[in-house]
């Protein structure tokens, strides 16, 4: 048997963060550009992969992004500038499950790709208090799923890697996870939060 995890690591995007696809649709709509262009361009391995490691910012990823667009420059920083301009919004089941974790005693750590506006975005979501620690793929100048992310993560939050739970949406995360040897829960919603709080020792 596994023992029993004694910390969190949770994924921000897809899990404790959520995306309305309408603002980013109207966008596109707005400057004739296909549907889904913007984040398939953001998405393209060759400038994603060093915005996540650290290497390029934010803002020379979106520059990126702007230029590969088939608009003139002006249109493109424009539509680029509206599409980011929409950050998101915090799932309040995802955050009550962190705040019921914390709450039992458990260090919880947010475990995330991004770049370096993710502590900007964690203030405007009001989600810098909600976890013990931020662990991000751009300061540790490594992402998920290597292993030396978890490895990171783990020291990070002072728990050795088979007492930590990693909940994320990704299987490519969750297999990155339980390689490096956690406990990977692959996240689909609220509805087995008291599997996760029982897979913590939590006892409602």
């Amino acid at each position: 048997m596994r023992d029993r995890a004694r910390a969190l690591l949770i994924d921000l995007d897809g899990v404790l963060r959520r995306w309305d696809p309408a603002p980013m649709i109207a966008v596109e709509v707005k400057y004739g550009l296909k549907p889904a262009a913007l984040l398939e361009t953001s998405m393209s391995w060759d400038i994603y992969r060093p915005a996540m490691a650290g290497e390029i910012s934010d803002a020379e990823w979106m520059g990126l992004v702007a230029s590969r667009l088939p608009l003139d420059g002006a249109d493109a920083a424009a539509a680029v500038a509206q599409w980011q301009a929409y950050r998101g919004e915090v799932d309040p089941e995802a955050l009550e499950f962190v705040r019921g974790v914390r709450a039992a005693g458990r260090t919880v750590g947010l475990a995330t790709n991004a770049t370096d506006r993710l502590r900007g975005d964690l203030d405007a979501l009001g989600l810098t208090g909600e976890v013990d620690v931020v662990i991000s793929s751009s300061e540790l100048k490594v992402h998920k799923p290597a292993p030396e992310f978890f490895e990171q993560a783990c020291r990070a939050i002072g728990t050795l890697p088979k007492h930590v739970l990693f909940v994320d949406d990704d299987d490519r995360a969750i297999r990155g996870a339980r390689a490096a040897g956690l406990s990977g829960y692959r996240w689909a919603g609220t509805e087995h939060v008291p599997y996760l709080r029982k897979a913590l020792d939590i006892v409602d």
